[in-house]
């Protein structure tokens, strides 16, 4: 899969980047407004390589009143 995005800054006070994630790998992560995306970082071969992973929430259990 070969998908790109570009990238913004943040805000006007931050050196934050923001990215839109495309559509191909919202559907790929099932990902939906409101998930939570962890970043690694590592190095392979003196290549800089980000892994995106979606983190699956846990449900809250509700409780009877």
């Amino acid at each position: 899969m070969g998908e790109k995005s570009s990238l913004t800054r943040a805000s006007a006070k931050s050196e934050s980047l923001r990215a839109t994630v495309p559509k191909g790998i919202v559907n790929f992560l099932k990902l939906k407004p409101g998930d939570t995306l962890e970043w690694e970082m590592e190095i392979k071969n003196s290549e800089r390589i980000a892994l995106v992973k979606s983190v699956q929430k846990k449900k809250e259990k509700m409780k009877a009143v």
